[in-house]
């Protein structure tokens, strides 16, 4: 059974409100007292405000959805792991009779308990929704440190977003725990892989394909459907044929990479989900034999993981979120890989917090970007909405001509076919990256 939040759906005074009598939706579909109901079911389960003599009364199956509502929702929101803080526009705690919130019985901080409401709330809502839960259960209740407990792993909806908490908590893991939360991070990296792995080989091996084509081929090797539309223009109507100024060839194959790929990831904390995107497509990249793919983690040490880009979730427990941050010290250790900077993609995701040496920074962006290599600023490769980022070092690098820009995983494929055959990345930023904010 699904329950709706009723934020998402009309507004109580709506469109099939009887006070709004000339809204057309109320005369073609007139309220009913099933509407009623149901509408009032539906406050009652978000508010969790206990019902009165003239209120609706939950069946069963409602019941049982208001008790894991009210589990994480419901309570005076002390922080001590016991019970919610109550949910800003929804459920704020249970009201008493004199108006004080009182507390509820929570989730404790009991592994079996915690792990049969994670089975509860999904059978009674979708997995997006359960998702949105988890993610309140672990930030609300404190739950972080039952996610070291098998069971519990074993209980979870797993996402992205478990996923870099899971990574958080790397270190702190036994053993026992270990195995167990590689399972759900590779269910996580397998449906991220089905996600973006064909389409990222496709678009990045087509750019590739195209940017090998050479201006000055042999006759052998010459492209005749695209020798003849890029001269149209030259056709001549007396001899009734196509005098070509310029001739389009194939790339012939070579032994050598076309391109190198560099792959820079701030691993603190804000960018995990940015960590866990990056690191699959770098795996992915690192699959097309005529790319070379180094993939990078820093903080404030860098970490080089490109020996282990062959396993995605090798690479995801490779890093470790949290801590500082140095960009310059990253950036420097990224110009040593680059050898070929005309054929080179340096690509840096990061919030640009910078707490090493601004300036130096700032130089060695505008050094890469004048050398000739394709630097592309991602301030977040996620699909969160708007990133927190440094304003100042955003402005600054796009002063240097390097936009700053958050990107979603689903159009990245696109920017780094782009950024491969020298594209125009601010244009493209512009029509299709996510707002910053």
């Amino acid at each position: 059974m699904t329950v709706c939040d009723p934020a998402s759906s009309q507004d109580p005074a709506s469109s099939r409100d009887p006070e709004f009598p000339h809204d057309p939706v109320t005369a073609q579909n007139p309220v009913t007292p099933a509407d009623d109901q149901e509408r009032l079911r539906r406050w009652r389960l978000l508010l969790g405000s206990p019902a009165g003599p003239d209120g609706p009364r939950l069946s069963a199956s409602d019941q049982a959805i208001d008790a894991a509502l009210g589990a994480l929702y419901d309570g005076d929101g002390d922080g001590d792991g016991d019970v919610g803080g109550g949910r800003p526009g929804g459920r704020g705690g249970r009201g008493s009779a004199d108006g004080r919130v009182r507390r509820s019985a929570g989730l404790g901080a009991s592994a079996p308990k915690v792990a049969r409401w994670l089975g509860d709330i999904r059978t009674y809502f979708p997995s997006t929704v359960v998702q949105v839960m988890q993610r309140d259960a672990i930030d609300r209740l404190n739950l972080r440190q039952l996610l070291l407990e098998p069971e519990m792993l074993d209980a979870v909806e797993p996402d992205v977003h478990l996923v870099g908490t899971l990574l958080s908590l790397n270190h702190l893991m036994p053993e026992t725990t270990k195995a167990t939360a590689r399972q759900v991070v590779a269910r996580v990296v397998a449906e991220i892989e089905r996600r973006i792995a064909n389409r990222t080989r496709a678009a990045v091996s087509g750019a590739l394909n195209r940017a090998a084509r050479t201006r000055r081929p042999r006759p052998r090797d010459i492209d005749w459907n695209r020798t003849i539309a890029a001269n149209l223009s030259r056709y001549q109507p007396a001899h009734r044929t196509v005098i070509p100024e310029r001739l389009v060839g194939y790339g012939r194959r070579q032994q050598v990479m076309a391109r190198d790929m560099v792959l820079a990831i701030d691993q603190s904390g804000s960018m995990a989900s940015s960590v866990v995107y990056a690191s699959v497509f770098g795996a992915v990249l690192a699959s097309i034999r005529s790319l070379r793919t180094s993939l990078v983690a820093f903080d404030t040490a860098v970490v080089d993981l490109t020996s282990q880009l062959s396993d995605p979730i090798d690479v995801l427990f490779g890093v470790q979120l949290g801590g500082g941050t140095d960009i310059n010290q990253a950036i420097a250790y990224c110009q040593g890989l680059i050898t070929r900077p005309r054929e080179s993609i340096f690509v840096l995701i990061s919030d640009l917090y910078e707490g090493g040496i601004q300036e130096e920074m700032l130089a060695r962006m505008g050094a890469l970007h004048a050398a000739g290599v394709q630097v592309v600023a991602l301030l977040a490769l996620s699909d969160e909405g708007a990133p927190s980022f440094d304003a100042a070092n955003a402005a600054a690098l796009a002063a240097l001509g390097i936009p700053a820009f958050a990107c979603t995983p689903d159009a990245f494929p696109d920017l780094l076919a782009l950024a491969i055959e020298g594209g125009d990345i601010e244009s493209w930023a512009h029509r299709n990256a996510q707002p910053a904010g």
